[in-house]
């Protein structure tokens, strides 16, 4: 199986944490890199078929860990990885190359497809920060993530993070979103979305900011370009105009989702 080295660099959070690793450490990356995407291509179903829903919650008490859990906290194969400390006033762009590897890649191509396509600072930060709390908790990460980034980003920022979680699960061909097939993937060729997550996208259709969180899932994207390298560098000025850094540093200035932030800078604290 070949391997692209940007594609597997981008996987472990770009060149600055590679240049981090140890000699043993970036072999077993690159077999647990190369290992993955030998599932992933046995996983996948023939052309044309999806799995149910019934056979998906069949696989349940067949994996190691819970679908919802957050990347930092489990491993997919082998052991978790000794992650390096935190500075002691740490700031998102430290979370970013410290904390945020699993899922940098995927926000920062999402950024980049979002500024190049003339999107607002607001959308282009909502698009840099959606998936991030995935490494804490992935189940209802649209709520999760905004809750964790409200104090600190634009209203609009916030409510595109929170509700493009329920927005992923309708159409929108008018404009630009189509239902993905990583979705039937997923939940099944047959799943319907839970009665809470109906009731949010009605109430988000109406909404006068419907388009921020539909702009998210619109450059949200399932599908990386190997040939498109994205630094955080090119994100920098807009985080500094719209990301409210507090003094103290994330995880340490008293607010309501400080503990948040410490569970991702310590996430092999014990209590």
């Amino acid at each position: 199986m070949g391997i692209d080295r940007r594609t597997f660099i981008a996987s472990i959070g770009g060149s600055a944490a590679f240049a981090l690793m140890t000699p043993s450490a970036k072999a077993d990356a690159l077999e647990a890199h190369l290992q993955q995407r030998l599932n992933e291509a046995s996983a996948q179903p023939p052309a044309g078929k999806f799995p149910t829903v019934a056979e998906i919650e069949a696989q349940i008490d067949k994996a190691p860990i819970r679908a919802g859990v957050g990347n930092l906290f489990a491993a997919r194969r082998g052991n978790v990885q000794r992650l390096a400390p935190m500075p002691d006033q740490p700031t998102l762009v430290d979370f970013f190359k410290l904390r945020f590897m699993a899922t940098s890649n995927h926000v920062l191509q999402s950024a980049n497809r979002a500024m190049r396509s003339g999107m607002s600072e607001e959308i282009v930060l909502a698009c840099l920060l959606h998936d991030v709390v995935q490494e804490l908790i992935k189940v209802d990460h649209g709520w999760w993530g905004a809750q964790l980034f409200a104090p600190y980003v634009p209203a609009k920022t916030a409510f595109a993070i929170r509700y493009h979680q329920a927005l992923r699960f309708y159409p929108d061909p008018a404009n630009g979103y189509e239902y993905p097939d990583m979705y039937r993937r997923i939940f099944g060729e047959d799943y319907k979305p839970e009665p809470y997550i109906e009731a949010t996208y009605r109430m988000v259709r109406r909404h006068k900011w419907y388009l921020e969180p539909r702009m998210v899932t619109v450059n949200d994207l399932y599908a990386f370009d190997p040939n498109v390298h994205v630094e955080l560098d090119q994100f920098l000025e807009v985080i500094g105009r719209h990301f409210r850094q507090p003094r103290e540093g994330l995880g340490f200035d008293g607010s309501a989702v400080a503990h948040m932030w410490r569970s991702l800078s310590r996430p092999d604290a014990p209590l």
